[in-house]
């Protein structure tokens, strides 16, 4: 079960650079550094934007989970509706407020005149698709919440290489340019969105119609909200996190940082790998709380991190092994490459030190325990901020990645810890 769900997951996961990677290639064939740039800051500001309600997939993946581990078939159905209309609220009023975003983004950013145009075109234009791509966000946690990853790599397989198709077609064939990528991922997330949409009402007729009032359970509204916000401050958290280490990676000079932009790429893989067991923590985690089984909810625990402590320890040695080989084939820079080379451990032990963050995130959402993670995130931060600045002007860069393990470690250790009182309150209850 856990491979079922994680295997499909990290496939998906691992489709969704090549939206970046295409994109970049594409906009690069038009010989314009200035559309590159804007493109590359675009890409940051929505990575920013998205990454902040992605309590719309990882909290209906929880609630879901739950109500398919007590086998409530219509709460199941009534829970997805919810975050579906919050989804094209939000996406909604993402659209309103778009020059806000494109001007907050061009003030962030602070480029030149070219880069700041090519970014508020780019970013006005996928706006549109916001409603549609957090709609998608509430499909994939409904479908990941049944356990069915399958579904879930079919569908985002839909939605990433549609995108890259018409990006082509648009941006290229049709000479359109950026604007051309720019409308080829609205119209990829429009085909994944229609493409989910009637999967999942297909499935629901058959089933028949949600109990009499269900949208307006407000006792079930204000938890989902809850669940919610609380997963929304971790990820401001944890997008605060990276944001620091790259500002304080600046301070060590450019070619520090260009190292450890390189570096960080090995995390970002890992980081792939490790959201698949994530995944299937949730949604193990959260049937076995809907069932009320204890058993079920330990072996989960205990299976996601077994496979999630072997898999990273497979990716650290292969980092440790071909390491200055992955470094060569990133960057001809015989300046970052030797810099790089030296911090290489510190990147790759990060699958390692990284795994029970990951997992225990995926067991504590699944659970719906989101008041802890919240308040552990909160302290893994503190400590990391503390840690970067002793360990930082102490040791350098060597300190940066001493840091970042501080968090990550500190991260799944504090939710590790909350655990066992959780578990024992949540299934003591119920008995």
């Amino acid at each position: 079960m856990v491979l079922r769900i994680a295997v499909p997951m990290t496939l998906a996961y691992l489709t969704t650079p090549l939206i970046g990677i295409a994109d970049t290639a594409i906009v690069g064939q038009l010989g314009d550094a200035a559309l590159l740039g804007g493109l590359a800051a675009g890409a940051i500001v929505f990575d920013v934007v998205f990454a902040t309600f992605n309590f719309l997939r990882s909290g209906t993946t929880g609630l879901v989970s739950q109500a398919y581990g007590s086998r409530d078939r219509a709460e199941e159905q009534a829970i997805f509706w919810r975050a579906l209309i919050l989804a094209l609220l939000i996406g909604t009023a993402l659209i309103l407020l778009g020059p806000l975003i494109a001007a907050l983004g061009a003030w962030f950013i602070a480029g030149e005149p070219r880069v700041t145009e090519a970014l508020q075109t780019y970013v006005l234009i996928r706006l549109w698709c916001a409603p549609l791509a957090l709609g998608n966000y509430a499909i994939l946690g409904y479908v990941l919440g049944r356990g069915e990853g399958g579904v879930g790599l079919a569908l985002q397989f839909a939605i990433n290489l549609t995108n890259i198709a018409l990006s082509l077609w648009l941006g290229l064939w049709l000479g359109w340019g950026l604007e051309g990528v720019a409308w080829g991922t609205v119209m990829g997330e429009a085909i994944g969105f229609a493409i989910g949409i009637a999967v999942l009402t297909t499935r629901f007729g058959r089933r028949g119609p949600m109990r009499p009032g269900a949208l307006r359970d407000m006792a079930r509204l204000k938890a989902m909200l809850t669940l919610n916000r609380d997963i929304m401050i971790r990820s401001f958290a944890l997008l605060a996190a990276f944001a620091l280490l790259a500002r304080q990676g600046a301070q060590l000079g450019t070619v520090t940082l260009a190292a450890n932009a390189v570096l960080m790429n090995f995390f970002l893989v890992a980081s792939y790998f490790l959201d698949g067991f994530a995944t299937a923590a949730e949604q193990l985690a959260g049937r076995a709380v809907g069932a009320r089984w204890r058993p079920a909810f330990d072996r989960a625990v205990r299976l996601t991190a077994i496979w999630g402590f072997a898999l990273a320890g497979v990716m650290t040695l292969l980092v440790l092994v071909f390491g200055d080989h992955l470094i060569a084939l990133v960057t001809t820079a015989p300046e970052v490459r030797a810099v790089a080379a030296t911090y290489l451990p510190w990147a790759a032990l990060t699958a390692v030190t990284a795994v029970l963050a990951f997992q225990m995130d995926g067991v504590f959402i699944g659970a719906t325990w989101s008041r802890d993670m919240r308040n552990m995130m909160l302290l893994s931060l503190a400590l990391y901020v503390a840690a970067l600045l002793t360990l930082g002007p102490l040791f350098g860069n060597h300190g940066l990645w001493a840091a970042l393990h501080v968090f990550l470690l500190a991260r799944g250790l504090s939710l590790l810890a909350v655990l066992p009182l959780r578990a024992r309150q949540t299934f003591d209850q119920s008995a």
